[in-house]
């Protein structure tokens, strides 16, 4: 397609030059004005030779080896960029084009040129990215084609990007969450590892020639620093059983749904997780569905993107009972997945039909709600944590002093 070099005015009075792809000036013109600009100056830029063979090989770059997943952040940030390409009068083709340039090689950009060759001979976007569902996912494509559909593609990206960076924003504060505690009781355990096995086995045979009777809690904590001090090499064993037990546990589906179960019902945590799946839910499905994606179709592409099996469960009945001409708000309110609130919230969006207004109110509300429990567990933690430390050594403290209490009460008597 031609390309045409052009002067314009913007709404400020601001002088552009840029460059537009039409079929002809007065395509060029007409395309110019649907961007509100004012040309003053249209030109078909002139093809050179150099330049068609830096196209050609352009086209025919060879992809880069590449493994693993892009990472979400990444992929908001293409998604906003795209959009304002295509809202600037750019080509799709063109405008991946630009964005696989610009990226390091990787398999974002791999995809990218997959894509960008599909579209160039015919196909969809939505139908190029549907090829690579490891990198855009059910909800990713659902959305462009509904974009393509409505002829709102760069609206939807916009909506797209918005809805991946308050996905990841939410996902990073719960880990945060989770990571703190981790890594304190990773060094706390580490240093009751180096006390147990260091200095309580130097107390043992100094109680071996006091010759009295040991009381059970100095006779467990002697063992336990004989087993990690001949035994330190079974010590990693301990949390990989751990997690191969949970992998095997959650293999099954019934062992799924009961721990999943009893995430969302562990104190503070299980609040954390519950709230973090109840806003992904409904700003999923809002934003599906004000991107003009049918209820019964967003409902199913929800249902997949939802980790948690209980929730993904509540997800199906609904799905059920809108099939069947119901309503949302009953099989929810009888899955006690969602609070009482949310439920009404739902019920009161049916009714007048702004279901995905509601839907994004409620994810708003729930990300405030985990933003004030992280702040609230994360303020408790520090010294829930020292009282357990405290706890712990103060535990092997008088269980090696026990026995020369003993001992002075014996020579005391």
């Amino acid at each position: 397609m031609p390309v045409f070099t052009y002067r314009a005015l913007d709404s400020q009075g601001q002088e552009v030059r840029d460059e537009v792809e039409a079929g002809s000036s007065d395509e060029a013109l007409n395309k110019l004005r649907g961007m509100n600009l004012f040309p003053t100056s249209v030109k078909e830029k002139a093809v050179k030779r150099s330049a068609a063979r830096k196209g050609a090989a352009a086209t025919t770059k060879k992809k880069s080896l590449a493994f693993g997943k892009v990472k979400q952040k990444q992929l908001a940030a293409f998604t906003r960029q795209l959009s304002t390409l295509i809202n600037a009068g750019l080509p799709i083709v063109r405008s991946l084009k630009i964005l696989s340039d610009q990226l390091k090689a990787g398999v974002l950009k791999n995809d990218l040129m997959d894509v960008s060759d599909d579209v160039e001979s015919g196909a969809a976007l939505s139908e190029g990215l549907a090829k690579h569902p490891k990198t855009f996912n059910k909800l990713y494509v659902n959305m462009v084609k509904a974009g393509e559909a409505g002829g709102i593609l760069d609206q939807i990206l916009e909506r797209l990007a918005s809805f991946m960076e308050a996905s990841e924003k939410i996902k990073k504060k719960v880990l945060s969450a989770l990571i703190y505690p981790a890594v304190v009781m990773l060094v706390a355990g580490a240093i009751l590892i180096v006390i147990i096995g260091f200095i309580v086995p130097k107390f043992q045979k100094m109680f071996e020639d006091m010759g009295t009777e040991l009381p059970p809690a100095t006779r467990f904590l002697i063992k336990a620093g004989n087993f990690v001090q001949h035994q330190w090499y079974l010590l990693p064993a301990i949390p990989i059983g751990i997690v191969l037990l949970y992998r095997l546990v959650v293999f099954t589906k019934p062992g799924r749904y009961a721990t999943d179960f009893l995430k969302l019902k562990v104190p503070v945590f299980g609040m954390i997780i519950s709230k973090s799946a109840i806003s992904r839910f409904t700003r999923t499905l809002g934003t599906l569905i004000t991107s003009g994606v049918p209820i019964l179709e967003a409902l199913n592409v929800v249902k997949e993107a939802t980790p948690n099996v209980v929730v993904s469960s509540a997800v199906a009945k609904v799905h059920d009972s809108i099939r069947e001409g119901e309503n949302m708000a009953p099989p929810l309110a009888a899955s006690k997945v969602c609070d009482p609130m949310v439920v009404n919230m739902i019920d009161v969006g049916e009714e007048t039909g702004e279901l995905d207004k509601m839907l994004l109110k409620v994810a708003d509300t729930y990300d405030e709600d985990v933003d004030a429990l992280v702040g609230g567990m994360m303020s408790l933690l520090e010294p829930l944590l020292i009282v357990v430390m405290g706890l712990a050594v103060g535990f092997i403290v008088i269980s090696l002093f026990l026995p020369l209490i003993k001992l002075m009460h014996t020579i005391g008597q």
